[in-house]
């Protein structure tokens, strides 16, 4: 391998360790995405022409910062007919560490944090939210998120054009929120990365029924969430999305078909995720500020500690949605709860509440709901309910494989 070579592999890497860093330095520094993006590109395209001929810096993430933002400087200056910094003929020679770049370090740390809270402003519309920190916390292509979530590419381009020029006209603010308005805004950020975590782990559309690129996102962002910012909830949502990816290997067949949590084989559930959500369970709920995601997160812990699913303790899963229903009232919430509840008491007891909250108005329209109705009538022997159930499940479902777990079931009873 020839010096060259050696000095193009460690820009390459330095790119996928330290880009989303830089650009975060970079909008604080410049006020803008789209200028701190063109200066981003800029910087390492000076690394390639520099680096080669002067060597690695010592701090690779100050000098492409610092050349990032001289680039920015000297290109708004040169548009608007200014004279030339020192009369300086090639300003790629002026691509060096500069101090003002990097003069706060408690700043340059926040700024990954900063971003995050940008992007997840409450004042941008849920869609957007996702889109942008896709793009700019993670990196992902516009293409790569538009594949992930089904959209076209120009539709998804448009979105993060617009969320950007809202941030803009709207003079929202590049900072981490102050304490009093953490909660409501931290809520937005884990939001965020619940939606892209379950886009990734059980889709809400398409021919397969997860994307492990995208909870592997979402589970990246979580990490640095708590490392930057290590809140109870935070650590719960990280908890939550450990447990539940540590089941991945068996939710579906090789086939590529759904098999329910009851049938999946344990031995192929991932024990190092697995106790690392534990552990963080423990530790968030040993913060004694419970919320809703270290709540869901203790439940999916119940389930991973059970050698198998016989030994589910449901007494413990029913305490635990009776919490969470004091402390995040829901329907969904209070469906979850009604499965527990038949599988504690039975389907008929299961039944009644569900019945309940379909009587109500409420999740008329969500496919698990009507799934499940489907499943306790099944098994109470009540067919042609458990028939009507199922189509309309199957009505409301837009994944495949989703579609032919509910088309085998109802060929079963037509058997």
């Amino acid at each position: 391998m020839t010096p060259t070579d050696t000095v193009l592999e460690a820009v390459n890497a330095v790119y996928l360790a330290e880009s989303r860093r830089v650009l975060a330095t970079l909008i604080r520094l410049l006020g803008d995405f789209d200028a701190a993006e063109e200066a981003l590109h800029d910087a390492f395209r000076a690394a390639l022409e520099q680096w080669p001929r002067d060597g690695i810096p010592g701090n690779p993430r100050a000098w492409l910062v610092s050349a990032g933002r001289f680039k920015a400087i000297d290109g708004l200056r040169r548009r608007k007919r200014f004279d030339a910094l020192d009369d300086v003929a090639n300003a790629m020679d002026l691509a060096v560490e500069d101090p003002a770049a990097w003069a706060d370090p408690e700043s340059v740390e926040d700024d990954r944090l900063r971003l995050i809270f940008t992007c997840c402003h409450p004042a941008l519309s849920p869609d957007a939210q996702v889109a942008l920190t896709l793009r700019e916390v993670c990196g992902l292509s516009t293409e790569e998120i538009a594949r992930a979530f089904l959209t076209p590419a120009p539709t998804l381009a448009q979105r993060i054009v617009r969320a950007k020029a809202k941030i803009r006209d709207a003079g929202i603010p590049y900072q981490v929120p102050t304490p009093t308005e953490l909660p409501e805004r931290l809520d937005a950020v884990l939001r965020v990365i619940y939606l892209v975590f379950n886009e990734g782990y059980a889709a809400s559309s398409g021919a397969t029924l997860t994307r492990r690129d995208v909870s592997a996102e979402a589970i990246r962002l979580g990490r640095l969430l708590v490392e930057l910012l290590p809140e109870p909830e935070g650590i719960g949502l990280l908890a939550l999305m450990l447990l539940h990816e540590s089941r991945r290997a068996a939710r579906t067949s090789p086939s590529g078909e759904v098999v329910l949590l009851d049938d999946q084989d344990r031995s192929k559930w991932d024990r190092a995720q697995i106790a690392e959500g534990i552990a963080l369970v423990r530790r968030a709920l040993s913060s004694r500020r419970i919320g809703p995601y270290a709540i869901q997160a203790a439940i999916s812990a119940v389930h991973a500690e059970a050698p198998d699913a016989a030994a589910t303790d449901w007494n413990e899963i029913v305490g635990l949605y009776d919490v969470l229903r004091r402390i995040d009232p829901s329907p969904v919430i209070e469906l979850n709860r009604a499965v527990a509840v038949a599988m504690r008491d039975g389907p008929e007891a299961g039944l009644r509440l569900i019945d309940a909250i379909l009587d109500r108005g409420d999740l008329r329209d969500y496919r698990l709901a009507h799934a499940a109705r489907a499943e306790l009538c099944r098994r109470l022997g009540r067919t042609n309910e458990a028939r009507a159930a199922y189509r309309r499940a199957l009505e409301l479902t837009h994944q495949e494989p989703e579609k032919r777990f509910l088309e085998k079931r109802l060929t079963e009873l037509k058997g």
